[in-house]
């Protein structure tokens, strides 16, 4: 997946999480409050990843900007 794919994957996954962890407050369920921590730390480690990814893009971009004014 790509950085843009891996955010907005990330941010849906911890908006559902939170909704999770929300409803099972609402209704008492133990499992739907840590279906919903889970879900929203996955949506977190996603997101991670799609900066990560973006950070590694925009440093490959510059090092083949300042390779190709060089040459």
């Amino acid at each position: 997946m790509g950085s843009m794919t891996d955010k907005a994957s990330g941010a849906a996954n911890e908006a559902i999480g939170k909704a999770k962890q929300g409803i099972g407050e609402a209704v008492g369920s133990d499992r739907l409050r840590v279906e919903g921590a889970a879900q929203e730390i996955k949506g977190d480690a996603q997101q991670a990843i799609g900066d990560a990814k973006a950070a590694a893009k925009d440093i490959a971009n510059k090092a083949a900007d300042a390779a190709n004014r060089n040459l």
